[in-house]
């Protein structure tokens, strides 16, 4: 089968925060993001996966800093877009529209007194000022019906919404301008199970429908090796093995990986042995 072309390109991208003394959080990492396709990546809290995603979207706040490395963006037309060297005007139409980002914690990142419609408007306002009322309403609408949530939920605070409706809301914002990668940032954090279960099946079915890219952000192996094509492991600021889905769970190579994979007991099985989340390929596609 022929390799997808690539849409995201991270070459020996090194992230230091510039505190006393300085922490170098991602070392030397890179990774590429082909089209179309589900890149996991996996690592314990503080190995530096939310640092390195905030650097690939060019969202890192002081103290953090880029100090080394690039990250290219191949656009569909086929122009390639140094996301380093963006700023000011370039950067902001850039953003979201070409990578959106679904945050860590994302339940609560909606502004609690403003509706549904107000903020998803915002985004259009923002990068699509000519669009009418109509049109962005139309769009608005079409949005929810894409993650399963009825479009009169429109004019719902977030307060009036569940935990997973409240995910879904961030989720069809990130779509809103149709990105060609989306960065999701441990989307199902604090979600019950079930509720996981159906965001996961919802992000599979919009990557099969919509064709974006995902970077899947997660300390849970076991779900990456579920919906991945392929997954990188990281630890203390490195990736330390990568490869296909079915590659790290048959053949895992490095020792942290193994130990990941262990972490998850099965419920009938021996000590140790890997237990499967039961999201099959087959029936989240």
């Amino acid at each position: 089968m022929t390799e997808r072309a690539a849409v995201l390109t991270a070459r020996n991208v090194s992230i230091e925060y510039e505190v006393d003394p300085p922490v170098k959080a991602v070392r030397n990492v890179s990774l590429t993001l082909h089209r179309g396709e589900i890149l996991g990546l996996a690592g314990e809290s503080g190995c530096g996966k939310t640092t390195l995603a905030y650097g690939m979207n060019r969202l890192l706040k002081a103290p953090a800093l880029m100090t080394g490395g690039e990250i290219v963006f191949h656009d569909r037309d086929g122009h390639d877009v140094d996301i380093v060297g963006l700023d000011g005007e370039g950067l902001r139409a850039f953003r979201w529209d070409k990578i959106s980002m679904v945050f860590q914690g994302a339940m609560n990142s909606l502004n609690p007194v403003i509706s549904v419609k107000a903020q998803i408007f915002d985004i259009f306002d923002t990068h699509r000022p000519g669009m009418s009322r109509k049109a962005k309403t139309a769009r608005a609408e079409e949005l929810l019906s894409l993650v399963g949530v009825d479009p009169n939920r429109l004019t719902s605070f977030p307060h009036e919404l569940s935990g997973g409706m409240r995910q879904r809301m961030m989720i069809a914002m990130a779509l809103a301008l149709d990105p060609q990668v989306m960065i999701m940032d441990e989307p199902t954090t604090a979600l019950d199970v079930v509720v996981q279960r159906g965001i996961i099946r919802e992000i599979m079915r919009l990557r099969e429908k919509l064709g974006f890219a995902v970077i899947f952000i997660t300390h849970d192996l076991p779900m990456l090796i579920e919906i991945s094509d392929r997954i990188a492991v990281m630890l203390q600021g490195r990736i330390v093995e990568e490869g296909t889905a079915e590659e790290i769970y048959r053949t895992p190579q490095h020792e942290y990986t193994k130990r990941l994979l262990s972490s998850f007991p099965s419920l009938t099985g021996e000590r140790g042995d890997f237990v499967r989340t039961g999201v099959s390929q087959e029936g989240v596609r």
